[in-house]
């Protein structure tokens, strides 16, 4: 058996941190949306008896360190199936240590391609459950589309989605630890009214305008990143509607109404950095693209 899922990558429209919870976790408040930027994880079981992970993307681990066998071990123990043996082959096109959930959506595939694959018909509600054991993203990937997030980030509430758009992703080389990240922020202690609700509001109201305005982070003003400020200016003078770093970074996204405004600033931004993407906003998160026996 062989199967195949397109795994999306999300940007932070919004990100509000509220508070270090007594158990040392975060409370935030956030909108998440998943973009056409897609790794390819392929399943396919063999008779080894034993997870096995393979990616063309240096520096992701191939062992049990890697989110993607975590996932299977956790199907595995959730479904009280007995693994007869799976090598789970990821090409990654989602950069990684970008704030974009690359290795949550990973995860979150191999959740959604084993339930294909043993035949278990959980549903999503149930996944999304089972996928929180994970990490904070992972069930947002299996949801995808435009959502807002709670609580540590886990619980998700469908949106208006994003109005079609382009937007435009960069990577600097410049990498973010989310641990550090949070260390920032507690140190900021941030104290202004949550963007994310007037981003909530725009967006049911459909209005691009209060959209592009609304865009917020609070991690990218506690980084204060040269590099995020040198790829946000580059984004506006290409008249970008709005620009701001996803997640703990440090990856950058703006949003555009022209594509032909969009392609001239990947042209500029392509100038000076590498890893530049321009996508869409999609309505879905994992999706199972190919299965054979």
């Amino acid at each position: 058996m062989k199967i195949k899922v397109q795994a999306p990558a999300k940007i932070n429209l919004s990100l509000d941190i509220l508070g270090r919870r007594p158990d040392g976790y975060h409370d935030v408040l956030m909108v998440m949306q998943t973009i056409d930027l897609y790794d390819t994880v392929t399943i396919t079981a063999d008779d080894s008896k034993e997870i096995t992970i393979s990616c063309d993307y240096p520096g992701v681990p191939c062992d049990e360190h890697n989110l993607a066998y975590k996932a299977a071990s956790l199907f595995f123990e959730y479904t009280h199936i007995e693994n007869p043996g799976i090598v789970i082959d990821i090409e990654k096109k989602i950069p990684t240590q970008a704030g974009m959930a690359g290795g949550s959506t990973d995860a979150a595939a191999v959740i959604m391609g084993l339930n294909k694959m043993f035949g278990t018909y959980l549903p999503v509600k149930t996944m999304t459950e089972v996928s929180a054991r994970l990490g904070a993203d992972v069930p947002f990937c299996v949801q995808g589309g435009t959502v807002r997030a709670s609580g540590t980030g886990t619980d998700l509430h469908k949106l208006a989605p994003l109005p079609d758009c382009y937007i435009v992703v960069c990577k600097p080389p410049v990498s973010v630890s989310t641990a550090e990240a949070y260390a920032l922020c507690d140190k900021m202690n941030f104290t202004h009214p949550p963007f994310t609700q007037e981003l909530v509001k725009a967006l049911y109201l459909r209005d691009m305008f209060m959209i592009t305005s609304s865009l917020y982070n609070d991690f990218e003003v506690a980084l204060n990143l040269d590099e995020v400020m040198d790829i946000k200016k580059i984004m506006y003078k290409a008249k970008s509607r709005g620009a701001v770093m996803t997640g703990s970074g440090s990856a950058v996204f703006g949003i555009f109404s022209s594509a032909k405004r969009a392609e001239k600033c990947v042209d500029m931004l392509k100038e000076k950095y590498s890893c530049v993407h321009l996508c869409r906003p999609i309505k879905h998160g994992c999706a199972i693209v190919d299965y054979s026996v």
